[in-house]
């Protein structure tokens, strides 16, 4: 990084004031992101995430699970016909 040099102390004001508000912003933008951080770590959020996670698992094995109960359904229906 080459050192810059200044010709007057208007341009070394400037730079300063440059440099200032550059980090000003820089710091806005980290309040910011602490902020949205904040503002989408509530519990509710959580556990609407966490709820409809195992929504769409269970909607995408809903059809799974029928299958596997509708035999025993049939058989227990069956076997309380004949008294068994």
């Amino acid at each position: 990084m080459e050192k810059k040099k200044y010709s007057s102390y208007a341009e070394l004001d400037r730079d300063l004031e440059i440099l200032k508000l550059e980090k000003e912003i820089n710091y806005q933008k980290l309040v910011l992101s602490i902020q949205k951080t904040k503002e989408s770590i509530t519990p509710q959020k959580i556990v609407n995430g966490f709820v409809s996670s195992y929504t769409d698992y269970f909607k995408n094995s809903y059809p799974k699970i029928l299958q596997s109960i509708i035999p025993f359904v049939i058989n227990w229906f069956i076997n309380k016909k004949r008294g068994n």
